[in-house]
């Protein structure tokens, strides 16, 4: 999920040039004027500047600030962070999202170390981990993710653990080291619904991304899973009720459903603004279908709130089993 159009990361041209290089021939898409339900307060406080702080000291990079996320005041004034790892640099130009798209940096071997100190230092319950595509890389990036959820196993072993992962395209074996790495939650979006790929997601596949999210399950069955969608985009409701059943057959606990926030004009265009009753439309829809857990609202975002709802999904996973129902 992506970005208030104003965030500080693409306020300039020259800063949304050196950003996306690759979108800058594109003609400028229109900007609809902002409902009063999409507008946040500006982040503000203490426990902010702390959040902050510890970020820096251990040189790490937050989707929070790379995707420019609406929450960030909300959350970091909570201490929730979710950390990118593998560097801020992704290989991938999806036409939705405002990370910085190009050649990336060599892994830090050292970067590890750094999240699961940071996660100790702020004694998190839970924390979410995710990364940039990393297509140059033969595993795309498995091994590393493995690594940092073993060592935030050991520097904070109280902590539950939840990843949101590349979609490791033609990387055999890559998704299989992740998992086997045991985090308590295996979180990929699909983003949107199967029609709007080519244009918003054109690196990705579809069917794919959800038969990851399937071996997850064959492989742990005691991992949850969850994945996400963008409404705004122009898709239909009954394109979206599609993409829900798609996701049960796959086994998917957890679903989140926000809007669309176009980062800049040279990227997507929202084509409407979802409003909260229809939301509520959609949440309703989905628990009906058996979703362990749904959270859809304008903000809603892939880690927003994500370990209120991690305890919320568990507690639902345990009074299912307990009265006897097939999950």
């Amino acid at each position: 999920m992506v970005n208030l159009i104003s965030s500080p990361r693409s306020a300039t041209p020259d800063a949304r040039a050196a950003r996306h290089p690759e979108k800058q021939k594109r003609p400028d898409t229109p900007v609809l004027r902002k409902p009063d339900w999409i507008r946040v307060k500006a982040p503000t406080g203490g426990v902010f500047s702390e959040t902050r702080n510890v970020v820096k000291e251990n040189n790490l990079v937050t989707v929070c600030e790379e995707a420019g996320c609406p929450n960030i005041g909300e959350c970091w004034s909570q201490k929730h962070a979710t950390f990118m790892i593998m560097g801020e640099t992704c290989t991938r130009a999806c036409s939705f999202c405002n990370v910085k798209t190009g050649l990336p940096d060599a892994l830090d071997t050292d970067e590890p170390r750094r999240v699961a100190h940071a996660v100790a230092t702020m004694e998190l319950k839970h924390v979410v981990i995710t990364s940039v595509d990393r297509d140059d890389l033969a595993d795309g990036g498995a091994e590393h993710f493995a690594q940092v959820i073993r060592a935030i196993r050991e520097a904070a072993p109280g902590t539950t653990i939840e990843i949101l992962t590349p979609d490791f395209l033609r990387k055999p074996g890559a998704a299989e080291v992740v998992i086997d790495a045991r985090p308590d939650v295996f979180n990929h979006n699909l983003e949107t619904v199967p029609r709007l790929y080519l244009g918003i997601r054109p690196g990705a596949r579809y069917y794919h991304s959800l038969r990851l999210l399937e071996r997850v399950k064959e492989r742990d069955p005691s991992q949850f899973t969850k994945s996400g969608i963008m409404v705004g985009l122009g898709e239909t409701k009954e394109e979206v009720m599609q993409v829900m059943d798609d996701m049960r057959s796959a086994g998917i606990d957890f679903l989140t459903i926000g809007q669309y926030l176009q980062p800049t004009r040279k990227h997507a265009a929202v084509d409407r603004y979802v409003t909260p009753e229809e939301f509520k439309s959609y949440e309703t829809i989905a628990r009906a279908k058996g979703f362990l857990m749904v959270s859809a609202s304008p903000l809603t975002r892939s880690s927003y709130h994500a370990g209120d709802d991690f305890e919320r999904m568990r507690a639902a996973r345990e009074a299912a089993l307990a009265s006897g129902k097939t999950l």
